[in-house]
């Protein structure tokens, strides 16, 4: 089994991470793709360096303004007077998408302050030098991985870092800026009528949810700590079933604080069991590894066991699969239970 990775991914290093009100440093580093090359060689993949691509998947998920400003927010930014290391918005706009996620368009400011309001959806999604390059070859791993399921092997894996899910159609946020299960996702839709996301973060992938949420072709489907008083906190809950021709298509499994390994696991099997019965073709995982009871940011008590658990789990499923990184910021977490699911998944699958 293969997965793709490029140095390029390593531009990215933001030194700072707003959170509970101190810049702090950046959990998202080039530390945890290190770690994780390792523990993928080690349960047997072998590393592939993506090709370029044009940007034609990127741009099928993503609006062209929001990418024109990925590519120059930071260069920009460098231009105003007393400037800071990175991006970061001192200003959001009250202006939001409505219920179904409607992207909102382009922004009437034409300063880089307005503009990164408008686009940045946090303090946690810092843009740094070599950011635009590292998204941009991240998107081309997931781009690589999805050609080569297309072309017949049974599952790729994609070490997408910087990560994705919480990218929307035109903004970034949760240390994303390009959805890389989404762009996976709308490529298998050209062999599949019906493609299923499954996200197991800790994180709601509320980016994947608000791409798709009005749409019958791509289910998405959720488990994740409860958003009540956690990270993405607007998205995530239960009652999110979809809108309009996506109405039944979004299913979110949110969890309680303290969760166990035997909960994590019997929900991202409701997972499988959903996506079979809407007649999924083609599967996206969007695998973080966070949940972990050792990550800095989990609310969970989830073990590398349970991680070995959902790796036989989402083996059984004979369905074409790319399986995206996400999160996981713990580096001896990420590790054991990256190893641990792919060891599994990979002796499950045969591939």
């Amino acid at each position: 089994m293969k997965f793709f990775f490029s140095e390029t991914q390593m531009l990215h290093q933001p030194t700072q991470y707003m959170v509970h009100g101190k810049l702090i440093h950046a959990f998202e580093n080039p530390n945890r793709a290190t770690t994780l090359i390792n523990a993928l060689q080690n349960a047997g993949l072998a590393r592939h360096e993506p090709p370029a691509s044009d940007l034609g998947p990127v741009l099928a998920i993503h609006a062209d303004h929001y990418v024109d400003f990925l590519r120059v927010a930071h260069q920009d930014f460098m231009a105003l007077p007393n400037h800071g290391p990175e991006v970061l918005p001192n200003i959001h706009a009250y202006r939001g998408a409505d219920a179904a996620f409607t992207p909102r368009g382009k922004p009437r400011p034409t300063g880089i302050i307005g503009r990164a309001g408008w686009y940045v959806g946090d303090l946690s999604a810092v843009i740094a030098e070599g950011t635009y390059a590292s998204s941009i070859a991240s998107a081309e791993g997931a781009i690589a991985a999805t050609r080569a399921v297309m072309g017949g092997d049974a599952a790729a894996f994609a070490l997408c870092r910087p990560p994705g899910h919480h990218a929307y159609v035109d903004r970034a946020s949760g240390f994303c800026f390009l959805n890389n299960a989404a762009i996976a996702a709308q490529m298998l839709r050209a062999e599949a009528k019906k493609v299923a996301i499954l996200d197991f973060d800790t994180h709601h992938g509320d980016g994947t949810q608000a791409i798709f949420y009005a749409r019958e072709d791509v289910f998405f489907g959720s488990v994740h700590t409860d958003p009540s008083a956690y990270y993405p906190h607007y998205i995530g809950y239960a009652d999110e079933t979809g809108a309009g021709a996506g109405e039944g298509h979004n299913l979110n499994l949110p969890l309680s604080y303290g969760a166990d390994d035997d909960t994590f696991v019997e929900a991202n099997r409701r997972l499988i069991d959903e996506a079979r019965k809407r007649g999924a073709e083609a599967l996206v995982l969007s695998a973080g590894w966070d949940a972990h009871h050792l990550d800095p940011l989990s609310k969970l008590t989830v073990t590398t066991a349970a991680y070995s658990r959902i790796g036989e789990l989402y083996g059984r499923v004979d369905l074409p699969t790319v399986i995206i990184q996400e999160g996981g910021y713990s580096l001896e977490a990420v590790g054991a239970a990256a190893e641990a699911f792919m060891t599994a998944y990979r002796a499950t699958r045969g591939c």
